[in-house]
């Protein structure tokens, strides 16, 4: 059925008048069934258009939405960092892809209705849903650029709106629905959507192999060794990952599976070791440099995973390191630049101490040392990111006085952005570096040291990387989401 509405003319679909819920699964379910009627309206009629050209009318469906109404400022348990309002109000979150946050989605919700003794309301928003993302998941159905059809698509559709796809929610902007709601969770459907486009663009995978906990890495020789443990996994019945997923979207659940490279290979290849409820670990290689981390995390923040961690190289600065040593962070000097704008350097980014025991107890795992003897390899400290891979070829004393005196003991591209994003999308984050080269104290990053170091590290450093985040699996989900992530005013969606 179709409705046209009576300012103009704009051909909407027939939706079920909004409803209240107190069961988390069936809202959930009510919200897949009014989102597959948008993207069903909007991929029909975009078809028809191809075929027929220009509509009568204007073609607009809508998102669905979820929205709380609480009168108290009472709550059943105020430990939880999540899953409640600060105050009496209205609340509201457009909602897309229903499917792939089903988990997610009935917990936040569940929560909610425990916590407030209130229903939830499922309806349709008053936000268009763009035909890009209505059309996404339709292997048929392609969107052409503009001019390329005999009519201006925007004229007839609406598309994707850059003016109403931001961060102000995460950044504290004081965002707020043209009703006057208050956003439930830290991302609007547009800026969901915009993020999972990005995504499938920059990693070659498609979201729903994302898995809850991530690693980064800028280094490929990661990949191999992480595809190598993926097919150890594989081969034993009891380790409970089911399948390994490559770039070009390629599953496997044989070990002995070949994994084809797709022709031309993503900007930041990515892969998925799986386990049942998404709680297995995902692989980036994000390369390097700070904005190819903003990046990443950028768009995997919409997916609002458990704990991302980097693990990869970098210059250790301290005269007692050697070559293969581990950092671990516990204080960033961010002079990565790309992050200044939306979270002010002026914003500590302390550590996390769930992200933190894990990853020395995983470093004392793998490595059979523990204690005073773990001293020997690992060092806690600052690391320091800049933004300039060749800063030691200026001027050094600004930058040596200012790794000193914020007592750095180790230098990337990378940390700095990462954890503060994890900080801003209050996703818990942590950092373990494995020292490469010693640039102050002339042992430079060159071929021979670089072989003989890579053959005895990558293998060890990944492992802690995969040891820690197993660690994190176990804990329950309030104690790794605490409240030492959370402001003032927040969502109460994770």
């Amino acid at each position: 059925m179709m409705k046209i509405e009576n300012t103009t003319r704009i051909l909407t679909p027939t939706t079920p008048a909004p409803e209240a819920f107190t069961d988390a699964a069936a809202a959930v379910e009510r919200l897949r069934e009014l989102y597959d009627l948008s993207v069903r309206f909007l991929s029909e009629q975009f078809s028809a258009a191809i075929a027929t050209g220009r509509p009568e009318g204007r073609i607009r469906a809508y998102y669905p939405e979820i929205r709380l109404t609480t009168s108290t400022f009472d709550i059943t348990d105020s430990r939880l960092s999540f899953g409640h309002v600060a105050q009496p109000g209205v609340y509201s979150t457009t909602i897309t892809r229903p499917d792939l946050f089903a988990h997610y989605l009935t917990q936040q919700i569940q929560l909610l209705i425990q916590n407030h003794h209130e229903p939830v309301v499922i309806g349709m928003s008053d936000t268009p849903m763009p035909v890009h993302f209505a059309v996404a998941g339709d292997a048929e159905v392609s969107v052409p650029q503009e001019g390329a059809m005999e009519f201006s698509l925007r004229d007839v559709f609406d598309v994707p709106d850059l003016a109403t796809t931001n961060d102000d929610i995460v950044n504290g902007d004081g965002f707020q629905y043209g009703d006057g709601s208050v956003p439930l969770a830290p991302f609007t459907a547009q800026r969901i959507d915009y993020s999972l486009a990005r995504l499938a663009h920059y990693t070659a995978t498609t979201p729903d192999h994302f898995q809850n906990h991530v690693l980064f890495t800028n280094y490929q020789f990661y990949v191999e060794e992480f595809e190598a443990y993926g097919r150890k996994m594989l081969a034993d019945p009891d380790s409970g990952y089911i399948s390994f997923v490559g770039p070009g979207n390629v599953v496997i659940t044989d070990p002995d599976a070949p994994m084809p490279a797709p022709p031309k290979m993503p900007q930041m290849p990515t892969y998925h070791l799986t386990r049942k409820g998404g709680a297995g670990i995902t692989l980036v290689n994000i390369g390097v440099g700070p904005s190819n981390a903003k990046t990443a995390t950028d768009h995997i923040a919409v997916l609002r995973p458990h704990a991302w961690l980097m693990v990869g190289h970098c210059a250790g600065l301290r005269n007692s390191q050697r070559l293969g040593d581990f950092v671990l962070a516990h204080a960033y000097l961010r002079e990565d630049k790309v992050l200044d704008d939306d979270l002010p350097v002026w914003v500590p980014i302390p550590p996390l101490a769930e992200i933190q025991i894990a990853l020395e107890n995983a470093v004392a795992e793998v490595t059979e040392l523990e204690g005073y003897e773990l001293k020997r390899i690992m060092r806690t400290g600052t690391v320091a990111s800049l933004d300039n891979r060749n800063w030691e070829l200026r001027d050094q004393r600004g930058p040596v006085q200012r790794l000193s005196q914020s007592r750095a003991v180790a230098l990337d591209m990378e940390s700095a952005t990462i954890a503060a994003n994890g900080f801003r999308f209050r996703v818990p984050y942590g950092t373990l570096l494995c020292v490469s080269d010693k640039p102050l104290h002339g042992e430079l990053k060159l071929p021979g040291m670089a072989s003989s170091f890579y053959k005895t590290q990558v293998s060890r450093h990944l492992m802690i990387g995969i040891r820690a985040m197993e660690r994190l699996r176990e804990m329950p989900l309030e104690r790794i989401h605490s409240r030492k992530l959370r402001s003032f005013e927040e969502t109460a969606f994770l």
